[in-house]
């Protein structure tokens, strides 16, 4: 029997830039939703401005981002000040399922696209919008990044060590969380669509996504008055509880140890087992009050062996532990080659390049990426005449006009 794309049929205007809107897009795309990412030659998607580029060489068509966030996807630049390039907007608004934006709360609107006058025209149309704080309230006009998006809900307050300054958590955190947020709502709108016959309106806060893993910190200060801080790797249930060093350069494993007799199979596995009966390490309050000497225990040991084979030891007793990967062993993990998660595809600037797979598998349903992310207005010809019906006269006097800059 032959597999069937889940969203195969699928229509999606893709209004956003960056990382959360384009990745929320992209699920739908990989699972076979026609999609066309909508950007500017005068503004283009921010993630062609991120390096690393093909080559180091920087370019708005050589970025690794931007091809990979906005695979299975076609590429159309509009400039959304020109009149006629609003009315190609709108011929696509008739045309899509879901309207995907990503702008400042005001943007959409300035140009008379905003829900409630899509609605009007289209009101089965699913509309989702995602920006910093939401579309309403004091700080829905505040702009920023995810990483920026971080800081405000409270991650960089918890991440470094105790004596020195916050250290931002790696990346755009926010970015890399929201997609399953949003993702997960619009697939909820399209299943209320199907069984209602009514549109939806999707406000996506990436502050709030954010906040959302920090619940237990959040309770925390409700419900005790407590105010967590910097703490290194340390946690309050587990000791050791740390990234030690191992043999090799930069080499380290993480290893995690929460309960009285994992401790003692610990002790074990190092060849110590007399050490689960000192008394300065007997119960998780008696390691965590010589958490400092414990470490330096723990580090004398694996620092004499690979990081591979500190975790092969440790799993084989039962303890928590994991290699901290490297691109290198990220790479050439037997895990992700098995699944087959990274895919080679064919971009059309910077030629085969490796780009993420989709992390689950459907056993009905084939999978993307299909295809790389497009260039700057790849498939201004195709989405054009083929989309929306226009003419070769209409699209050669577009671009004379400037339309698709």
């Amino acid at each position: 029997m032959q597999k069937q794309w889940p969203f195969e049929g699928l229509k999606v205007l893709d209004f956003t830039s960056g990382a959360v809107g384009p990745l929320t897009v992209r699920y739908l795309a990989d699972h076979g939703a026609t999609a066309v990412h909508v950007e500017s030659r005068l503004r283009p998607d921010v993630c062609r401005t991120a390096g690393p580029f093909k080559d180091r060489i920087p370019d708005l068509d050589r970025s690794a981002w931007q091809p990979n966030y906005n695979a299975s996807k076609f590429g159309l630049t509009l400039n959304m000040e020109l009149p006629r390039a609003r009315a190609i907007a709108w011929k696509l608004i008739e045309w899509c399922d879901v309207l995907a934006e990503g702008y400042t709360p005001g943007v959409m609107a300035r140009w008379g696209m905003d829900y409630e006058s899509v609605r009007q025209v289209k009101p089965e149309i699913i509309y989702f919008s995602t920006c910093q704080q939401g579309q309403y309230g004091p700080h829905a006009d505040f702009r920023g990044y995810g990483n920026h998006a971080a800081a405000v809900a409270g991650m960089n307050h918890l991440m470094g060590w105790p004596d020195r300054e916050p250290a931002a958590v790696f990346g755009a955190y926010t970015d890399f969380i929201s997609p399953r947020f949003s993702a997960a709502a619009v697939i909820a709108a399209l299943d209320f669509r199907r069984r209602t016959g009514k549109g939806q309106y999707i406000d996506l806060s990436q502050f709030e996504a954010g906040v959302t893993f920090l619940a237990p910190v959040i309770m925390d200060y409700t419900v005790n008055g407590r105010v967590q801080t910097r703490d290194g790797n340390r946690v309050p249930d587990a000791a050791p509880h740390n990234a030690y060093r191992c043999l090799g350069a930069d080499r380290w494993v993480a290893i995690a140890v929460h309960r009285d007799d994992e401790w003692e199979a610990f002790c074990a596995a190092v060849g110590d087992p007399s050490l689960s009966n000192d008394a300065k390490f007997q119960t998780l309050l008696e390691r965590k009050q010589n958490e400092e000497e414990l470490d330096r225990l723990v580090e004398a040991w694996t620092s004499t062996r690979s990081p591979e084979e500190v975790v092969r030891v440790m799993q084989s007793a039962g303890i928590a532990a994991g290699l901290v990967a490297n691109e290198h062993d990220v790479w050439e993990d037997p895990q992700m080659k098995h699944r087959e998660h990274f895919k080679t595809l064919e971009h059309n600037v910077i030629g085969p390049h490796t780009y993420d797979g989709v992390a689950f598998k459907l056993s009905k349903s084939p999978q993307g990426p299909r295809w790389a992310g497009p260039t700057l207005g790849q498939h201004i010809g195709e989405v054009c005449s083929e989309f929306l019906g226009m003419s070769e006269d209409e699209i050669a006097e577009c671009l004379v006009e400037g339309v698709f800059e």
